[in-house]
């Protein structure tokens, strides 16, 4: 493979936003303008941002940053997000977050905000309030602080995501599980998994543990000790993963990740990118008919917006286990297809509410095996 160049990583619009009220409340509090803020994401990597838009009340700053995708621009890059905080006297030391123009609000279940929420996922909410928390200590303000993120091209925007297929209306969602963008070139990924397979099977590893992401690392680090940090990540490139994992030598691969990825392997998709193709609660309605359910349940998966709905609906069917199996059944289908007898193949498959739904027959032996192998090395 060509060796790729280094990208720049970008900053997501949660670091934005929590960047921005940090800032606002350093002005409100503190009466000096500041044209520049830094906060540290929860990757551990600095954020400095330039500071824009400032405007001021007699109880509110409002300010924005530019949101910059580094060398993975995606639709949002460039949008100005702002934060405008105001005091609540009357509250001691509460911390409100709400959406304002252009970010979204939840109307469907099964997303991460419960329906009525802005759609601010839960780690911008916990930076945002880090970096007010901070500002307030520094300044012995013990008051309430109100916070309100908004993104003035931010209903525009989202009518080029999923937002209005998932059921948040009105804008884009603030969003970032790390606070910054990693370079998603293509390329630089298959180069990056084609490295860290070589790393591990130099460490002696035989049976190379993949997963996607970082989804379920809680579940796997709690139900079998096992660090899905020492898992190779393979973003969306199941199938290439494979091929690679076979041309280094590894006898055995696991792949481990949430349903609502990899339910797209049991419809033979081996590159699971959202562009390629999004079959997931087709993919679980026709699951759940081969396990016996009937069609009013199935019209309700399909009508679900995320997996972790469909999941819900099954659990209240009493169906889960049964159509999880069916979906396994599937996957490994395709897996072993894909692998053509070149290498053993495994998989679990979780859920962030339900824990482990489905596994292979040897999965969970290959994970001991890799908990005991980490733990020599």
């Amino acid at each position: 493979m060509k060796e790729s160049k280094n990208l720049r990583h970008g900053f997501t619009t949660g670091s934005c936003a929590a960047a921005a009220a940090k800032a606002a409340l350093i002005m409100l509090l503190g009466s000096t303008e500041k044209n520049e803020i830094s906060i540290i994401t929860p990757k551990g990597i600095e954020f400095k941002a330039k500071i824009e838009n400032i405007s001021k009340g007699e109880n509110f700053v409002k300010c924005s940053v530019k949101k910059d995708g580094g060398d993975d621009p995606d639709i949002t890059t460039g949008a100005d997000i702002y934060a405008e905080v105001s005091l609540m006297n009357e509250v001691s030391g509460d911390i409100i977050i709400d959406g304002g123009f252009g970010v979204g609000r939840v109307t469907m279940p099964g997303l991460d905000q419960p329906v009525g929420n802005a759609a601010i996922n839960h780690v911008p909410r916990e930076m945002i309030e880090e970096n007010i928390r901070e500002v307030c200590s520094i300044y012995d303000w013990n008051g309430g602080v109100k916070v309100l993120v908004s993104v003035p091209d931010g209903e525009k925007l989202a009518k080029k995501t999923f937002n209005p297929r998932l059921g948040i209306v009105g804008g884009i969602s603030i969003l970032g599980t790390s606070g910054i963008v990693e370079p998603m070139s293509e390329q630089a990924l298959l180069d990056t998994i084609k490295v860290e397979l070589h790393q591990h099977r130099a460490k002696g590893l035989e049976a190379a543990a993949v997963s996607p992401g970082n989804y379920g690392i809680e579940f796997m680090r709690d139900t079998y000790g096992y660090d899905l940090d020492k898992s190779v990540k393979c973003s969306n490139f199941i199938g290439d993963t494979i091929d690679m994992a076979v041309e280094e030598g590894f006898k055995t691969i696991l792949i481990t990740g949430h349903i609502g990825k990899l339910i797209k392997c049991s419809g033979g998709i081996m590159d699971t990118h959202s562009k390629k193709g999004d079959c997931r609660m087709e993919l679980m309605a026709a699951a759940a008919l081969r396990a016996g359910c009937d069609s009013a349940t199935a019209l309700e998966i399909l009508e679900s917006v995320t997996t972790e709905e469909g999941l819900r609906i099954l659990k209240e069917k009493n169906i889960c286990r049964e159509t999880m199996d069916k979906v396994m059944d599937k996957i490994m289908f395709y897996l072993k297809k894909k692998a053509d007898e070149k290498i053993q193949v495994e998989c679990m498959i979780y859920s962030t509410v339900y824990g482990l739904l489905a596994s292979s027959e040897n999965a969970e032996k290959v994970v001991k095996e890799l908990v005991e192998k980490w733990s020599t090395l």
